[in-house]
């Protein structure tokens, strides 16, 4: 897997993937399985992007915003 996913976009998608896993906690504390479930799987998608620097939706678009990807331009 080539990175794709670098700078500013890595933050914010660990910083949105904390905030879903502390929905799905919350979600979980008062009950509601069915959003806990759904902001669980974002979140694991959003902190796996984070830390493996690839997404699958960035390479089916061309889309790279590593800083490599500005140099060679």
């Amino acid at each position: 897997m080539e990175r794709n996913v670098g700078g500013l976009d890595r933050i914010v998608r660990s910083v949105l993937g904390l905030w879903l896993l502390a929905v799905t906690v919350a979600a979980l504390v008062a009950g509601r399985r069915g959003t806990a479930v759904a902001t669980g799987i974002a979140a694991a998608g959003l902190l796996f992007n984070a830390m493996t620097r690839f997404c699958g939706g960035n390479y089916l678009l061309g889309i790279d915003t590593t800083e490599a990807s500005c140099s060679r331009e």
